[in-house]
């Protein structure tokens, strides 16, 4: 290695032991005593660097010299914490890495120092958004996806060979986590922004079950409801988007036009409906059910394969016109299921064009479903004003389908 490629690798260490130093200094400026902070940090990276310059054994004498460092500082300080002593040791391991993989060092060592100053938001999260059945559901999804998944045979099976288990299970959980992560924000900015946030997240759950809810909490607030009722629909078109290109990228990258459309006139028709209704203040959490658990896994896995099943069939028996009929009854029940049953046969069993067709009739009927409960829930009176709503939203997906 030149000297000069040596110097910036040295120089990398040291400006990652600076960024962790920084902050870590930052963080305890309220404490007495501070073991390590902006130019401590600095010098245990380079210690890094330049042991992994050395040889592997200095490397190994100096991650054993630090490791004692932060047990002395951890005995000194008294503290319950040791967030300090282990970044001071991950400092070091980045430093050494630094000398070798600069590359690799800078983006983890900025991760590091991300980690460190979310300190408060992680502890709030952790402790008031989560609850204790939330990190259940998801331990216990985790754990059958990585244990399960490896275990399924990646191979077509079933009728017309359009079963492949590991794609629909990786389906299954692609759905759920995007459902979760609507769930979490729902639960965490619900009281802030009330029921616009709970629409918007609760859409990505399931949008015809909150499109009920929004009717249900019409009756009890009035006009507050209607900017979470519009927004249910603008996590359905995302969602959408973001399965299908699991499923099929060629398709969800033909839908982006159509999608795009659609959910710029609902962001203009929430932030009208915001600034003339405002949100609502809600303390009430039945507008985002929990979707982590093995029951709707299952249950979304046997939706997904008989819609597979369904729209194969169509598509063997009737052709293009057959799919997009499948998926029109498809979205009476669950639009993102019969959308994804339609992208995972594009290219190879259906026409690009053809499955995008179905994705939009599988939305249509979905949107009428939406309008049937909200008329059941709210009143006539609110599904006439929802649907007024979304009729420029229906037309702006034609014709972003059309184009």
């Amino acid at each position: 290695m030149d000297t000069a490629t040596a110097l910036g690798h040295l120089a990398t260490a040291l400006a990652i032991g600076l960024l962790l130093g920084v902050e870590r200094e930052h963080d305890n400026a309220r404490d007495s005593v501070r073991p390590a902070g902006s130019r401590t940090f600095p010098l245990i990276a380079l210690a890094g660097a330049i042991s992994a310059a050395v040889s592997p054994i200095a490397l190994g004498v100096g991650l054993v010299a630090v490791a004692a460092l932060v047990i002395a500082w951890y005995l000194r300080t008294d503290e319950a914490g040791a967030t300090t002593e282990i970044a001071a040791i991950t400092a070091f391991l980045l430093g050494a890495l630094a000398w070798d993989r600069p590359e690799l060092a800078v983006p983890v060592g900025v991760v590091a120092a991300a980690l460190l100053a979310a300190k408060r938001p992680l502890h709030r999260f952790a402790r008031k958004v989560v609850s204790d059945q939330d990190v259940r559901d998801a331990m216990i999804l985790f754990v059958v996806a990585f244990v399960v998944l490896p275990l399924l045979p990646d191979r077509p099976l079933g009728p017309f060979g359009v079963l492949n288990p590991t794609r629909v299970w990786w389906l299954v959980i692609a759905v759920t986590v995007i459902g979760w992560a609507g769930y979490v924000a729902a639960r965490a900015f619900g009281q802030r922004w009330g029921l616009l946030v709970s629409g918007f997240a609760g859409g990505f759950v399931s949008g015809s079950a909150t499109t009920a809810v929004m009717g249900r909490r019409y009756r009890a607030v009035g006009a507050a409801a209607f900017p979470g009722a519009v927004a249910v629909n603008l996590a359905t078109l995302a969602q959408v988007v973001a399965v299908t290109a699991v499923a099929g990228p060629s398709v969800a990258l033909r839908l982006l036009p159509a999608a795009g459309a659609g959910a710029v006139v609902l962001l203009l028709e929430v932030a009208w409906l915001v600034w003339h209704t405002g949100p609502a203040d809600t303390d009430d959490e039945t507008a985002v059910n929990r979707p982590m658990s093995v029951r709707a896994a299952m249950t979304l896995a046997a939706v997904l394969v008989s819609f597979l099943v369904i729209t194969r069939s169509a598509a063997e028996w009737f052709g293009g016109g057959g799919v997009v009929a499948a998926s029109a009854l498809g979205g009476l029940a669950d639009a993102h299921a019969a959308a994804i049953a339609a992208a995972s046969l594009a290219p190879q069993s259906i026409p690009v064009h053809t499955a995008v067709l179905a994705c939009g009739a599988a939305l249509a009927t979905n949107t009428v479903v939406k309008l049937v409960l909200a008329t059941v829930t709210g009143g006539p009176g609110f599904a006439l004003r929802l649907g007024g709503w979304l009729v420029p939203v229906v037309a702006a997906v034609a014709l972003g389908l059309a184009w």
